[in-house]
């Protein structure tokens, strides 16, 4: 007797969801999400800024979102996510309904309750998909890990340092800056 197989879910589904509930789609499997926390918001919050300024400071051609936003990942029905912050840099692949592939950077901030996705699903995922640079930040480690898909590098930082970012060559985030405002 053939087992059962299991059912694929799509952005329609995601869609559907009642009104509050946060879940992603990846390879058309849902997964829940939980609210974030204060602290997991002040760091989005800051890193928006500092990146958002920056591109704005120095004419810069791509645009940062912060979550909630939608990333259609696989430019396909089966996955959907919303890192906490996405920086797009071919304006091709932004419309009404958010990112059609996959973003050029893309930072996750780590909670209890996203370990495993942000360690494991996710980074085998942005990085299959084409994404350039992944950061995951993790606060009850206080580590940065910075993935550079592009030249296959992985490097590990604290809250203490800064971080140069691989696809601006002028862009550093000084974690220490960051740190005592959270």
């Amino acid at each position: 007797m053939p087992l059962p197989k299991e059912r694929l879910y799509t952005v329609d589904d995601i869609y559907s969801l009642p009104d509050g509930q946060r879940a992603e789609l990846i390879d058309g499997r849902i997964y829940d999400m939980a609210p974030p926390s204060r602290k997991h918001q002040r760091i989005a919050g800051e890193l928006y800024t500092v990146i958002n300024n920056h591109i704005k400071g120095n004419g810069g051609r791509c645009e940062v979102d912060i979550a909630p936003f939608a990333v259609f990942l696989d430019k396909d029905q089966y996955t959907y996510v919303e890192p906490d912050i996405s920086v797009i840099c071919d304006p091709d692949k932004l419309t009404d309904r958010g990112c059609e592939g996959a973003p050029d950077w893309i930072i996750e901030i780590v909670s209890h309750a996203s370990r495993h996705m942000d360690y494991m699903t996710k980074l085998f995922k942005y990085k299959s998909a084409g994404v350039q640079e992944y950061w995951i930040i993790d606060p009850s480690k206080n580590r940065v890990m910075v993935y550079d898909f592009a030249h296959n590098e992985t490097e590990v930082y604290t809250f203490s340092d800064t971080v140069k970012v691989g696809i601006y060559e002028e862009l550093y985030i000084d974690f220490s800056q960051i740190a005592p405002l959270i």
